[in-house]
């Protein structure tokens, strides 16, 4: 899901209600008990205030400036900043990014790609939008088959990114291109 435009910034979820760090901080504390942690040793005694802080920053997503050009959405009809007139393929690669699985809440999901390329596709009238994330999944990597240091691989392609062979191999080229 993506929140509405606003001034060329990019949140991959919606904004909601501001986080409540003690009900957070109350919650965590629950959680350790409940694994038989005791909380009143003195090296447990702040971790879920710590842990609780950790996840509000986790899951507040930072703004993302989609392009260099600062006025490129503030008047649509101001060309002047936008590339109009170029007709190849932008590629913007080693774009740091964070987040979470929403099945773990460990670093990392496959739909933040689809989420991405949507919000790109929409917000930037591209006639193609491709979207390449490789990351490691912690959720595989700590727990589960703990396959450290695999990377994972997802794509998401929209318009003649999808539709167009050459405009998709180009794409993928490119983003292979020094790995």
């Amino acid at each position: 899901m993506t929140e509405p435009h606003s001034g060329g910034r990019f949140r991959a979820l919606p904004g909601g209600a501001e986080p409540d760090l003690d009900a957070a901080t109350k919650a965590v504390a629950d959680l350790l008990t409940a694994l038989g942690r005791n909380l009143t040793d003195e090296h447990l005694a702040q971790t879920p205030r710590r842990v609780a802080a950790a996840f509000v920053e986790m899951l507040t997503p930072q703004p993302f400036a989609t392009t260099s050009f600062p006025n490129v959405h503030e008047d649509p009809d101001d060309n002047a900043h936008d590339g109009s007139g170029y007709d190849g393929l932008v590629l913007a690669r080693d774009i740091p990014l964070q987040s979470l699985c929403a099945h773990h809440l460990l670093p990392f999901t496959e739909r933040l790609t689809t989420q991405i390329a949507t919000w790109l596709e929409q917000h930037l009238g591209a006639r193609g939008v491709g979207v390449v994330i490789e990351a490691e999944h912690l959720c595989m990597s700590l727990r589960g088959v703990r396959a450290a240091g695999t990377r994972t691989v997802t794509s998401s392609v929209h318009g003649l990114l999808r539709t167009d062979p050459q405009t998709r191999h180009e794409f993928f080229s490119l983003t292979l291109t020094g790995r």
